[in-house]
């Protein structure tokens, strides 16, 4: 059944009400014991919460992106140029993201609110700026200074040729080779 409020005071007064009439006041499926008086017969046990606000860490592994990023929670968060891990140690709490590479911590992010939003720390990301402000000689998230070399199709056509003819030399072709055509 739904029920409608005048305001907070109302909800917590009919709360109140709820809890005395139904629910403490019900025999537990479980325990075979009313839930009232079981919680009072525990009441003098139960120690106080500790006073200090209590952070839950959530611990994962993430992957790095080829940009240099981990992704969390649908957002995307830095870490320094230079990482070596493929895979590092992420921990997350209500306000914030720490990276960590073989225990030690690498980043620290804000958390992120909504989705696919990045956050790139100063200093991170400094080889790809790099490489853009070369004037687009290398392509973005190619480290400066590498290159791969470009040749004519020719030369590979010329080192299939040399390869089958070493392999034709070592195992010529068996009188059971079937060879088709079209």
């Amino acid at each position: 059944m739904a029920r409608a409020f005048a305001d907070l005071t109302d909800m917590n007064a009919q709360l109140r009400q709820w809890l005395d009439a139904v629910a403490n006041a019900r025999v537990h499926g479980t325990t075979d014991r009313v839930v009232a008086e079981h919680f009072a017969q525990e009441r003098p046990a139960l120690q106080p919460l500790p006073g200090g606000r209590f952070d839950a860490v959530l611990r994962m592994e993430r992957r790095v992106s080829n940009d240099g990023c981990v992704s969390v929670g649908g957002n995307y968060y830095s870490v320094p140029d230079g990482t070596r891990s493929r895979v590092l140690e992420v921990q997350t709490t209500p306000c914030q993201v720490r990276i960590h590479e073989e225990g030690e911590l690498i980043a620290t992010h804000a958390l992120l609110q909504g989705r696919k939003r990045r956050s790139v720390l100063p200093g991170h990301r400094q080889l790809q700026r790099a490489a853009r402000h070369q004037g687009g000689k290398n392509k973005p998230g190619v480290t400066p200074g590498l290159s791969v070399a470009t040749r004519p199709l020719g030369v590979y056509e010329l080192v299939a040729r040399h390869l089958g003819a070493q392999r034709w030399a070592l195992t010529p072709p068996s009188k059971s080779v079937a060879i088709w055509s079209a």
